[in-house]
């Protein structure tokens, strides 16, 4: 069983967007593990396992236009079952 259900990961295209600032709210505000946030002050790539995956929407969204969005279940793709 994982700790971190979810698989979350999105784009981000905005103004002004710093990597640090992203990294530092998931890092306080949410739980979760394997966090990967790289780009520029216009696009962020997000990476992230969780459990609560439409916190992660619901803030990279305040950031920005949040596109190119994948859920995935991880369980279920340890048991060869897709999504």
């Amino acid at each position: 069983m994982l700790e971190f259900k979810y698989d979350v990961q999105l784009l981000i295209d905005g103004d002004n967007l710093s990597e640090e600032q992203i990294k530092e709210y998931f890092n306080t505000q949410l739980k979760g593990d394997c966090l990967l946030a790289v780009g520029d002050e216009e696009t962020i790539k997000i990476h992230f396992h969780t459990n609560e995956p439409w916190l992660v929407l619901q803030y990279c969204a305040t950031l920005g236009e949040i596109y190119d969005i994948v859920v995935e279940d991880m369980e279920r793709q340890s048991r060869g079952l897709n999504g």
